[in-house]
C-alpha cells in the first residue's frame, strides 16, 4: 500500500467510496483522509449498493467526506481552501460518455478532467507531496498523455508503478455513471502515476 496514516490525503472522485474505506480500515482510523465525489449522498445512495455502508464506516473512523467536489475548482472548496495534503488521488478520472473512447472528441474532454484536477491538486499539494493518477495504460486512454498533462501544470513524474488492486482488499471501481453504474469495469493493464511538484 502507497499510503501512510500518518499523510494527510485527499481522495477524489470516489465512486462508492470503497477505495476510501478500505485506507481506512488498513488504519483503524482515519482523521487525516478527505474523501470527495462530485455526486451528493443521495445520488450515491441511489447508484451505488455499499455506499450507505461504506459511507457509515468512513464516519465512524473519522474520516471527512465530502459531497459535490468539482475536481477542477476543488482547491476552492471551503473545506479544501486552506488545507495542503501529502498525497492526493484520483482513481481512474473519468469525463462520462459522449462518444467512443478513441473519438478525438471524448479524449479531449478526459484530457480537459484531467489537466484541471491536476492544476487544482497542485495548489493544495504539501511540500513533498504527491499526486497521484490510477489509470488504465492501453490505447486509447494512453492517448490521454497524463504525463504531458501534468508538466503543463507544473507537476513531473517521480514513479509509475503497476496498479495491484489485492493490495487495496474492498476496493471495487465502478462504472460511475448510466444504467451499470453500480457494476465494475475491467481494468486491463494499469499503472498509478506518481507526480511531484519540483
Amino acid at each position: 500500500m502507497d499510503y501512510s496514516s500518518n499523510h494527510c490525503i485527499l481522495l477524489v472522485g470516489e465512486g462508492d467510496f470503497s477505495f476510501a474505506a478500505c485506507l481506512a480500515r488498513a488504519f483503524g482510523s482515519a482523521p487525516h483522509i478527505v474523501a470527495t465525489s462530485l455526486d451528493s449522498r443521495v445520488s450515491l445512495e441511489w447508484k451505488y449498493s455499499r455506499a450507505s455502508i461504506n459511507l457509515k464506516e468512513l464516519e465512524d473512523r473519522e474520516c471527512t467526506v465530502l459531497h459535490g467536489v468539482n475536481a477542477h475548482t476543488m482547491s476552492t472548496h471551503p473545506s479544501l481552501v486552506l488545507k495542503s495534503f501529502d498525497r492526493i488521488v484520483y482513481n481512474f478520472p473519468h469525463a462520462g460518455f459522449f462518444n467512443k473512447e478513441d473519438d478525438p472528441l471524448q479524449i479531449k474532454a478526459h484530457q480537459e478532467l484531467v489537466e484541471g484536477f491536476l492544476k487544482s491538486a497542485s495548489s493544495i499539494l504539501s511540500y513533498n507531496g504527491q499526486v497521484h493518477i490510477t489509470h488504465k495504460t492501453a490505447y486509447p486512454f494512453s492517448a490521454w498523455d497524463i504525463v504531458g498533462l501534468a508538466k503543463k501544470v507544473g507537476l513531473y513524474l517521480l514513479d509509475k508503478d503497476k496498479f495491484m488492486p489485492r493490495r487495496y482488499p474492498g476496493y471495487v471501481n465502478k462504472r460511475g455513471d448510466g444504467p451499470r453504474c453500480d457494476e465494475s469495469f475491467p481494468i486491463g493493464s494499469c499503472s498509478t502515476y506518481k507526480f511531484i511538484k519540483l
